[in-house]
């Protein structure tokens, strides 16, 4: 299935794996919608929703770029509704925002716990609902969460509860949603990296800039995502790399940020 003409709802897409996904369906000639905090470039970073929105133009899609904190509840209602508006209505959403804190209970400021939480988990909840009656009308509506298979090791709970507690929550609202919007012919699934992405989470949360000799770029996401929401499948919680599998594809190497660290990719948490 090709997503030419339809219209895919990212937030979180200003750089990373949101901006990769917004390229990949643009490639497609979708409409991308690049939702984000990012109006202007971030000094270390980079990238903003609008050069994002260039991008995609660039690579054969339609952008609209939305300023968007994806915590800000009437906020999130307005830019589902002027996304339908300028496009004609919204097919899928892909819940990409997403805030790290790898530190223990005792460890985590409360103020912290309360971003991570909402910016994680509560963010799937509004921006689903807030989609749902412009996906009610899709013929191929998804929502896609990049969240990760429930694993309840002790480990993943004793190092970073709170952030585990945020991710899983994204996932369990993505295992129910899919069964009550089954009758709305709705998607619901979950994505996860098998291995470190080379992201700004990667370097400023995990190691540093040579950690990215261990990860994979984030294009093995942008065709995982690419490949679920052109499938009609629900109730899904799979790894890039189990995605890709089903699609026939085996060989990731090409995905290696660097191919003389090939065999050092560390992989991604939640995954024994």
């Amino acid at each position: 299935m090709s997503l030419k003409n339809q219209t895919v709802f990212i937030t979180g897409a200003s750089r990373g794996i949101g901006r990769a996904i917004a390229l990949r369906c643009a490639r497609d000639g979708a409409n991308v919608v690049i939702a984000a905090k990012s109006n202007e470039p971030h000094p270390k970073l980079g990238g903003s929703i609008h050069s994002v929105a260039a991008e995609v133009e660039a690579a054969g899609g339609k952008a609209l770029a939305i300023l968007l904190d994806v915590r800000d509840e009437v906020a999130v209602h307005q830019a589902m509704k002027q996304a339908a508006e300028h496009f004609g209505g919204i097919d899928i959403l892909i819940n990409n925002a997403g805030a790290i804190a790898l530190t223990n209970v005792e460890n985590t400021s409360l103020k912290k716990y309360d971003l991570i939480q909402s910016i994680n988990h509560r963010a799937v909840f509004v921006c689903s609902q807030a989609a749902l009656p412009y996906l009610k009308k899709s013929s191929n509506a998804h929502i896609l969460s990049l969240s990760p298979p429930i694993n309840l090791n002790p480990k993943w709970l004793t190092v970073f509860a709170p952030y585990t507690l945020s991710k899983y929550g994204m996932t369990l609202l993505s295992i129910g949603m899919a069964q009550e919007f089954k009758d709305y012919n709705i998607c619901v699934n979950t994505l996860w990296p098998e291995t470190y992405i080379a992201t700004a989470a990667v370097t400023n949360n995990i190691a540093n800039e040579e950690a990215v000799d261990i990860c994979r770029k984030p294009e093995i996401m942008a065709d995982g995502a690419w490949t679920i929401i052109t499938q009609r499948q629900t109730g899904q919680n799979l790894t890039d790399e189990q995605v890709l599998k089903t699609a026939g594809i085996t060989d990731f190497s090409g995905y290696a940020c660097n191919p003389a660290t090939i065999d050092q990719i560390q992989k991604d948490f939640f995954l024994d």
